[in-house]
């Protein structure tokens, strides 16, 4: 693999500074600064930085937990007091619904996940703002405050009704997966056997309506059919929310290097995801050691069927069961798949998608939680990218993908 020492070594030109980054030509700046950089405390690059996940799924434990942000908790991994460990400008909060329900129920429960979100962002007016565009991450930055965007996981929660798209965006969402792990009637899912559809003409009109919205078009989740004919339709930048590398890791939830390609020429963003299973092939062979689990936790669902709160208590103790079982993936392979990403797509084209709090506790080592980022930050200077593409890759590139949405909404 080409290194990028080797790969920045060979670059031309200097790169644009961080404002820069945020305009909507990003396809045509260098691809690195070319130039050897002061070694700094990982602290000062992520103080200077504008640092975005743009994929944590707290906002269930908020809704049927009464999760309190503003404690330090010794489970789950995200809180204001981790995410001030980390770093963290602003973080995308997932707003999921399960694909088991009806479409009706979805939508129901995506509104009450909002809500939720909103009284605990006013509950923190100390340290928390509700954003909805770009420029709030940099107001979040300058006040000392963090951002927290919403984003709907998953397309069927609109109901095939493009007025409840429009309603998601009016309550502060600004991204929506345009599937989950099943098909939908206008777009095909990565999570289907039969992986064959695309876009219907109403999954067509979805995207450009997001597009009219300013809402980002998010493919992670999706068939490969349904992300080129995405790609086809889009007018502004798309982004893989969380989706790691297909070459690495023989997952259909991963981008394939044709993908990566696809993605960068589009102007968009890969945000890598930190699941264990999406990082490294051998890690699924543990599934079949784990069957007694997954009957366990099929046995809770069905127990604590009305009871939310419970259910999630008693998921986690399996969860921990099966981390043990299994171990974490070693923290080199995360940062395979963010050297990867780089060299197939470029660095402007890459970020950070984490899925905490929405993968059973199976992140690699050193990335147990969003606390860690000063990790990621150390372990990418160790291959050799410089501090100024590791600014683009925490955040830089979100930004600019996510102001570009802005725009394409009013031109």
């Amino acid at each position: 693999m080409l290194t990028r020492r080797r790969f920045g070594a060979a670059a031309l030109g200097v790169a644009a500074s961080l404002l820069q980054q945020t305009g909507c030509s990003s396809s045509l700046e260098p691809e690195t600064s070319g130039a050897e950089e002061p070694q700094t405390p990982s602290s000062n690059l992520l103080a200077s930085s504008i640092v975005i996940d743009l994929h944590c799924d707290t906002p269930m434990l908020i809704a049927d937990e009464g999760y309190d942000l503003g404690q330090r908790h010794d489970y789950a991994e995200v809180d204001i007091p981790r995410l001030r460990e980390g770093g963290v400008t602003g973080v995308f909060f997932s707003i999921y619904t399960t694909v088991s329900q009806s479409p009706a129920s979805a939508k129901q429960r995506s509104f009450e996940i909002i809500e939720a979100v909103v009284r605990e962002v006013g509950r923190h007016p100390d340290d928390l703002i509700l954003a909805t565009r770009s420029d709030d991450a940099v107001r979040a930055k300058d006040e000392g405050k963090i951002a927290i965007f919403m984003g709907v996981e998953g397309g069927h929660t609109i109901d095939s009704d493009l007025d409840v798209l429009r309603n998601h965006f009016e309550k502060g969402v600004r991204y929506m997966t345009l599937t989950h792990s099943a098909n939908t009637p206008w777009a095909g899912s990565s999570g289907e056997e039969d992986r064959t559809k695309g876009l219907t003409e109403f999954g067509r009109e979805v995207v450009r309506t997001m597009n009219r919205l300013g809402m980002m078009v998010d493919i992670s989740h999706v068939s490969d059919p349904t992300f080129f004919d995405a790609i086809e339709v889009a007018k502004a930048p798309l982004i893989a929310s969380h989706s790691s590398c297909r070459a690495l890791s023989n997952h259909p939830r991963n981008m394939t290097d044709d993908m990566l390609r696809a993605l960068a020429k589009n102007g968009g963003v890969a945000h890598i995801n930190f699941y264990n299973e999406f990082l490294d092939d051998r890690h699924r062979v543990y599934a079949p050691e784990y069957s007694d689990l997954s009957k366990k936790a099929a046995a809770v669902r069905k127990t604590f069927a009305d009871d939310r709160k419970q259910r999630s208590i008693e998921l986690r103790k399996i969860d921990l069961e099966r981390l043990k079982r299994t171990g974490r993936v070693p923290f080199e392979r995360l940062l395979d798949h963010f050297e990867h990403a780089v060299t197939v797509a470029g660095v402007n084209h890459v970020g950070l998608g984490s899925d905490f709090d929405g993968v059973s506790a199976q992140t690699p080592e050193g990335m147990e939680d969003i606390s860690k980022v000063p990790n990621l930050v150390e372990g990418l200077r160790g291959r050799g990218f410089s501090d100024h593409d590791i600014a683009k890759i925490l955040g830089g590139n979100t930004l600019r993908v996510m102001k570009a949405a802005e725009q394409a909404a009013t031109a």
